[in-house]
């Protein structure tokens, strides 16, 4: 009969404590901790840059291809003269065709035959022939040396008569006063040809020659065929004489 009111002590103690517990441990428990965890918020700005860092070991990885060569710089200055080498050997003799001299002949003949064709061309315009000879009239006026070169240039001669049929002619053929080819340069008063004979016919105006102021060493032939003697730096027609 006393065990029945004991046991319900008992157990309305046990009630009592475990209440007491929960309620205690309501008071002491944080809201937050003891709720269920929210949802992630947004992420936060980015922080500054720390400081460069030290620079690193290189890698061990394998080395990259070469890459393009790239523009052409502008040319540098051009640098000292070097210094002259040694002299070589002497080389081997060489062919040169132009030095050939079948080809050289050729071209002689071939000039030979040009002037040929102008030395004809020459005595068929103003021309007068006598025996062998072919007397003509260039119409330019020159001084001696240019007169006789003009000739010579043309394989002739300066027009000198040896007789009076061939003075004639050289006269038929001049308007004006004309060089002939004598000259007393050597020795004044005997006159010679180009060629250093010495002129054996004589057509001399009357008093002449007179080497007038001791320096008229050329001969020129007047409008009516005699002749005078005359400074060789004077100009006169040029008259050449041709073999025919």
């Amino acid at each position: 009969m006393f065990l029945f009111p004991s046991f319900f002590l008992l157990l309305l103690s046990l009630v009592t404590s475990e209440t007491v517990t929960n309620e205690e441990v309501q008071k002491t428990c944080p809201v937050m901790a003891c709720t269920p965890p929210g949802m992630n918020g947004f992420p936060g700005k980015d922080g500054r840059d720390g400081a460069k860092g030290e620079k690193g070991e290189p890698g061990q990885g394998l080395r990259g291809l070469q890459g393009p060569p790239g523009k052409l710089g502008p040319a540098g200055l051009p640098g000292p003269p070097g210094s002259k080498g040694a002299v070589g050997e002497k080389g081997d003799h060489g062919i040169c065709p132009k030095c050939d001299t079948s080809i050289a002949a050729s071209e002689r003949a071939a000039l030979k035959a040009e002037l040929e064709g102008i030395r004809k061309l020459l005595l068929l315009s103003v021309s007068k022939k006598v025996g062998k000879k072919f007397f003509w009239n260039s119409g330019e006026t020159r001084n001696f040396n240019s007169a006789k070169a003009l000739c010579a240039q043309l394989h002739a001669s300066m027009a000198t008569p040896l007789n009076a049929e061939e003075n004639e002619a050289i006269q038929s053929l001049v308007k004006d006063s004309a060089f002939l080819g004598m000259t007393d340069k050597e020795n004044e008063g005997q006159f010679v040809d180009t060629t250093g004979r010495r002129v054996t016919y004589e057509n001399w105006n009357r008093g002449e020659p007179n080497n007038a102021g001791s320096g008229e060493h050329c001969v020129h032939m007047l409008q009516d065929g005699t002749w005078n003697d005359a400074y060789c730096s004077s100009s006169f027609l040029t008259v050449c004489e041709f073999s025919a």
